[in-house]
């Protein structure tokens, strides 16, 4: 859990009242600011839920990606795209898991040169029982309604389209709910990694720029058990 400050003022609006008097408007500043203090509170209070399975939030994630999958494996790079991080943050996601016991690197039959991650029976296991705790605790976000959390991911559902995290298709209102993994596409074996321009590279969620060292570390689990 996060220490309480316990301030006897918001400092973020506090910031935003100077800033206004100094700057001009301040809605952008004090939205953004209050976003990334949110990730902090929520990251916080996610790993240590999940500290009695030897997981981080990151760990936790990729480990949920491969239960979604028919075979319980996914090439590395398929992880990277869907999960949105940098490979060195999959490498390295997935380097603690198999040295826990909770993933398996094998080749990858379809790809001579890939490597496909699968998870364990222990993995499944750390999985299933984690994902009790953070429902229980709603995911640190307990001081809402459903209906609120729904304008919380629409809000910011805009902001990922804008940024280019997906592409809107024309006429589609069917989205997916919040967390649930993309199918393969038709034709598409289980496994198999979906067609991706060369290059390409989606940014880590919290990253200015998107490949920031440290956010790639954070999200890694870099430096935790």
């Amino acid at each position: 859990m996060a220490k309480r400050l316990d301030l006897p003022f918001d400092p973020i609006a506090r910031a935003a009242q100077i800033w206004e008097e100094r700057f001009g408007p301040a809605d952008a500043m004090a939205a953004v600011t209050s976003i990334m203090r949110a990730q902090q509170l929520l990251l916080a209070e996610l790993d240590a839920l999940l500290r009695p399975y030897g997981l981080t939030f990151a760990r936790y994630e990729a480990l949920i990606l491969l239960t979604f999958s028919r075979r319980g494996s996914l090439p590395l790079r398929v992880i990277g795209e869907r999960l949105m991080v940098h490979p060195t943050s999959v490498t390295n996601t997935i380097d603690r898991l198999e040295e826990q016991g909770m993933v398996v690197r094998r080749p990858n039959p379809r790809d001579g040169r890939g490597t496909l991650a699968e998870i364990t029976g222990l993995g499944r296991e750390a999985a299933e029982r984690a994902t009790g705790d953070l429902m229980a605790a709603r995911f640190g976000m307990g001081g809402y309604g459903t209906g609120e959390l729904g304008q919380v991911f629409t809000l910011l559902r805009g902001l990922r389209l804008t940024a280019g995290d997906f592409v809107q298709e024309p006429g589609r209102t069917d989205e997916p709910e919040p967390g649930q993994a993309d199918e393969p596409e038709p034709g598409q074996a289980d496994g198999a990694e979906p067609a991706m321009p060369d290059g390409a590279e989606v940014g880590v969620p919290g990253a200015a720029g998107g490949t920031a060292g440290a956010h790639d570390r954070d999200r890694a689990g870099a430096g935790s058990p």
